[in-house]
């Protein structure tokens, strides 16, 4: 039996795929998540086999619970559901121990067919983002070195990410076990390195590299 976590912040999306999969023979949902600190909490406490993350989920995106998950339940195959089709988040998702990455416009059998082959060891990409990565890893010279993935480190990525969706410096502090002195000081580093002054300025930016979903 191939058990599942299924994560993303759309609670109708998750009703419609949960029974989509539980009809499947050999699979099994054993957990639902809506943000991603709440699917990494899960991942380590159930150990599926497979984690399906949605990208831009609130509290800790996607990549960042791929990333996270190497080190705290590196069993755990993460596979990425998503919008986005840009190399950045392909690229990125793969670097951070993604071992599929699928667009959320796929069918139901590819999905299958994706967990499958992540479950033997392979990685599956959605075709239409197949060529592409190809293409990016024959030319990295070409890679986009300007992306929030190359120009903030991940906890800064963690940082900005809670500032953007209204957390308070502690709540921040909480949440990561750090003190509310570090977080200031990654604050601070993330607007020098945007020179961004204003937490409106880094909510914008973060909406639209992807970090955090628009609700």
């Amino acid at each position: 039996m191939t058990t599942i976590l299924l994560a993303d912040d759309h609670r109708i999306f998750r009703d419609g795929l949960r029974p989509l999969l539980a009809q499947q023979a050999g699979l099994e949902v054993v957990a639902e998540a809506e943000n991603g600190l709440r699917a990494l909490e899960l991942c380590v406490k159930h150990r599926p086999d497979v984690a399906i993350l949605d990208i831009s989920m609130p509290g800790l995106n996607g990549i960042e619970v791929a990333r996270r998950l190497r080190d705290e339940a590196p069993e755990v195959k993460p596979i990425m559901l998503s919008m986005h089709s840009d190399r950045r988040f392909v690229l990125e998702a793969l670097r951070s121990g993604a071992r599929g990455y699928l667009l959320k416009d796929t069918g139901i059998r590819e999905l299958i067919a994706a967990i499958g082959e992540v479950c033997a060891g392979h990685i599956h990409l959605s075709s239409d983002v197949s060529e592409q990565v190809i293409r990016d890893y024959v030319n990295l010279a070409d890679a986009d070195e300007g992306s929030v993935f190359a120009v903030l480190s991940a906890r800064e990525r963690e940082v900005l990410q809670m500032l953007a969706e209204g957390l308070a410096t502690k709540e921040i502090a909480g949440r990561l076990n750090l003190s509310a002195k570090t977080v200031e000081s990654h604050r601070k580093a993330v607007m020098d390195k945007l020179e961004i002054r204003s937490i409106a300025e880094l909510t914008k930016y973060a909406i639209r590299e992807g970090l955090t979903p628009l609700d």
